[in-house]
């Protein structure tokens, strides 16, 4: 069980507690330009129907290359660079406090692993968060919508919006609904670090060797598309898909897990 938004909330109280003024959400100019009367209500139901102010929601959307195609608006950049510090002391709290017996080194790794541009390219899939980011031409024309670096860009500067539109408990409370599953996911996967390391250790516990990846792509070069096997001890294992090596590593590494732990489920004797 993950603490209460309210423990967060006194526990975050370093991030501006503050619910922030009228003016200071629109102090940046060119918002009302980004707004367009798009309230994105598909989105917002997704993200839980937070508080969140529209002119902020059109701003967490918009990436540097809409923005410079359009004579220089504002752009995302600094909501991230807010997101990614709201996120970060939430997730850092809730590990405090639910793996008490952890020292600081085991609760970084597990933080790393659900606060990485993987991790929150996948939150911002379920979101279906890549049809909503404004993009510009050169972007829009190499697969940008599906890039994990520009979806998790923008899921760090969709929490930034909200914190800033509401206050520290709302901005917790998305951040729980969105992040809490990949927390228990990371407290229960082996080493709690990421698939490949887990799946390294699994290996070796086991006297299977280093595990290798069996890489092919398809696709003209801007929008590659790999995929990838494990090799473990001469028998292939897994499969997974992704938009690079690593992602498509990642995948393949997770399935592979899942079966050689259920091969050994199944054993003789288990």
């Amino acid at each position: 069980m993950v603490p209460s938004t309210s423990r967060t909330v006194r526990a975050a109280s370093a991030v501006s507690t503050a619910r922030a003024t009228p003016a200071a959400r629109s102090s940046d100019q060119g918002l009302g330009l980004l707004t367009a009367h798009a309230d994105y209500p598909a989105l917002r139901a997704a993200l839980g129907d937070p508080i969140l102010d529209p002119e902020l929601l059109a701003l967490a959307l918009t990436h540097r290359s809409y923005a410079y195609e359009h004579g220089g608006l504002p752009t995302n950049e600094r909501l991230e660079f807010l997101g990614d510090s709201v996120l970060g002391v939430v997730v850092t709290e809730t590990l405090y406090r639910t793996l008490p017996s952890l020292s600081e080194g085991r609760l970084a790794k597990l933080r790393a692993a659900v606060v990485n541009a993987r991790a929150l390219a996948g939150v911002g899939r379920e979101l279906d968060l890549g049809r909503h980011i404004k993009l510009g031409r050169g972007e829009e024309s190499t697969g940008g919508r599906e890039k994990a670096s520009i979806v998790s860009d923008t899921v760090e500067a969709l929490i930034g919006a909200i914190h800033l539109s509401g206050d520290i408990a709302e901005s917790s409370r998305v951040v729980h609904a969105l992040f809490d599953p990949l927390i228990e996911q990371a407290t229960a996967l082996g080493a709690g670090l990421d698939w490949k390391t887990s799946l390294q250790e699994l290996t070796a516990e086991r006297g299977l060797g280093v595990p290798g990846y069996v890489i092919t792509d398809e696709g003209p070069d801007h929008m590659k598309t790999f995929t990838a096997r494990v090799k473990v001890a001469d028998r292939l294992y897994g499969h997974g898909v992704g938009h690079s090596k690593k992602e498509a590593e990642q995948a393949a590494a997770e399935t592979a897990y899942v079966e050689l732990t259920g091969e050994a489920s199944t054993a003789p004797g288990s």
